[in-house]
């Protein structure tokens, strides 16, 4: 009777730690394939590591931007559906949309790709001009809001209450990651990035993420 007990406790152990787990990973992969486009953001924090100036000041501002963005996508949306929980499909559905369509703009990226290029900013650029600047990139940008907080928060609210915060949470490490990474080691990085073919490959992969994700989102409306 013990060993029977024992045994399905670590059943119900492992599978809780794998409902914890693929969140985790799809929120971290999600956060990645949103982040690493180019874009104006990762073209700043590009050009202030490659130039070795405020670096850290740039990759803190952007990533706790995020965080917060993505929690509050999370907690926004968690909300809403304790109210409204029809709002799930209207979210799976309107989630699934924005990933096709996000990843047909990933495929025609890959068929034109383009470098990025470290230019445009002065060497002497003031840390009170990075901070307006890395700010502004971030808050004011109208796609952060339908990327971070409604897609993100889409995605977050279908992985059920469980799971919505092990995705936040690997979505927030995406963004640190990419970040840092980009920040701290855009020194190494330069010759990377400004061949074309480079994103080439990361976009066409973005595009099929995007695609099987939105999938993933569709199924249950079919189960």
């Amino acid at each position: 009777m013990l060993s029977i007990f024992s045994s399905t406790q670590l059943r119900s152990e492992a599978y809780c730690r794998l409902v914890t787990f693929l969140p985790f990973i799809s929120g971290l992969a999600t956060g990645l394939s949103l982040i690493v486009a180019i874009g104006a953001q990762n073209a700043f924090i590009l050009r202030q590591g490659i130039r070795r100036e405020h670096v850290g000041t740039a990759v803190l501002i952007c990533l706790v931007s995020d965080a917060v963005l993505i929690f509050a996508g999370i907690v926004g949306l968690g909300a809403l559906l304790t109210v409204a929980p029809w709002f799930l499909f209207v979210a799976r559905i309107g989630g699934a949309g924005f990933l096709i369509a996000y990843a047909l703009f990933a495929a025609r990226r890959a068929l034109r790709p383009r470098g990025l290029e470290a230019t445009g900013i002065s060497a002497t650029t003031p840390r009170r001009t990075v901070v307006l600047t890395a700010v502004a990139l971030t808050w004011l940008n109208p796609h952060v809001y339908l990327d971070t907080v409604i897609l993100l928060g889409s995605i977050a609210a279908a992985q059920g209450e469980a799971g919505r915060w092990p995705f936040g949470i690997g979505a927030v490490l995406a963004s640190t990651l990419w970040f840092t990474g980009l920040g701290f080691g855009a020194r190494y990085l330069r010759g990377f990035f400004a061949n074309p073919l480079s994103w080439r490959v990361l976009d066409a992969v973005i595009a099929v993420f995007m695609l099987v994700l939105a999938i993933s989102l569709l199924l249950p409306l079919f189960g």
